[in-house]
C-alpha cells in the first residue's frame, strides 16, 4: 500500500515498509504481542535511535502509541487516516463492522472483502469512479488478512495513547470522503498534539489517502520526514 508514495519521498531517505504481525506476507502470531512494541523493537534491531514515523489508520494508532511512550525515538511524525484508543464510534462504523464480523464468520469471504472496499475505497462512490487496480490491491491485501485468520490478541497490555506527550513535530491528513469518526479523530489529535504543523484534508480521497494522492501526501508530510 506505500508503493506509490516511496519514489516520492526524500531519495536521501532510508524507507522501511513494514508488514506488521498478521498483515502481508508477516508470519502469523501464535501468542499475544504488541504492534508499538513489535516496532520499537525492529528500530533497536536496525540500530535506529530516532525515526520519522509515517502511520495510516490503524498503523496510525501504532505511531500514536509509539511517539506516545517513547517520544525520544520519534523526530517526526504523520498521520494519516489515523485510528486511536478510546473513540466512541459511530454507529454507521459500528454497523459496517458488525456487518463484516457476520460475513466473516459465515464463511463468505467474499461479501468481507468487498464490504471493506466499499468502505475503505469506495466511501460512496460508484466503484466504476474508482481507480480499479486500488480497488483490487486493497481486496488483495484484505483477502490476505482473512486467510491468516488471526484470533491471537495483538494489544494483550494496551500502551496508552497520550497525545500531549508528544514532542516531534506532527502532521495530520485525512480523505475528505473517509468515515466521519475519522474526521473526529483527526481534530482531536490536531488539538491535543503540541506540535502540529498541518493538518489537512486531502481532496477527493477517500480512507488510503497514500495510495490514493501519493503526490499530495508526499507534499504534506514533507515536513516532518
Amino acid at each position: 500500500m506505500w508503493k506509490p508514495l516511496i519514489p516520492k519521498l526524500p531519495p536521501d531517505r532510508e524507507v522501511i515498509a513494514i508488514d506488521m504481525r498478521g498483515f502481508g506476507e508477516s508470519v502469523p502470531p501464535d501468542q499475544p504481542f504488541s504492534h508499538a512494541r513489535d516496532l520499537v523493537d525492529l528500530l533497536d534491531e536496525r540500530g535506529l535511535e530516532r525515526v520519522a514515523l509515517v502511520g495510516a489508520s490503524y498503523g496510525g494508532r501504532v505511531a500514536l502509541q509509539v511517539a506516545s511512550n517513547w517520544p525520544e525515538r520519534v523526530r517526526g511524525l504523520a498521520l494519516l487516516g489515523s485510528a486511536t484508543i478510546g473513540h466512541d464510534w459511530s454507529a454507521g462504523f459500528r454497523e459496517y463492522d458488525e456487518a463484516e464480523g457476520a460475513a466473516f464468520e459465515a464463511g463468505d469471504i467474499d461479501a468481507a472483502v468487498e464490504m471493506n472496499v466499499r468502505t475503505w475505497v469506495d466511501a460512496g462512490r460508484d466503484p466504476s469512479e474508482v481507480d480499479p487496480e486500488i480497488r483490487a490491491l486493497v481486496a488483495d491485501m484484505q483477502r490476505r488478512i482473512f486467510d491468516l485468520d488471526n484470533d491471537v490478541d495483538s494489544d494483550a497490555e494496551p500502551l496508552a495513547i497520550e497525545p500531549e506527550r508528544i514532542t516531534a513535530p506532527t502532521v495530520i491528513g485525512v480523505g475528505e470522503l473517509d468515515l466521519p469518526d475519522f474526521h473526529v479523530i483527526a481534530a482531536d489529535l490536531a488539538e491535543r498534539i503540541p506540535n502540529v504543523v498541518a493538518h489537512e484534508t486531502i481532496k477527493g480521497a477517500a480512507h488510503l489517502v497514500a495510495l490514493e494522492r501519493p503526490a499530495e501526501t508526499a507534499r504534506l508530510i514533507a515536513p516532518v520526514v
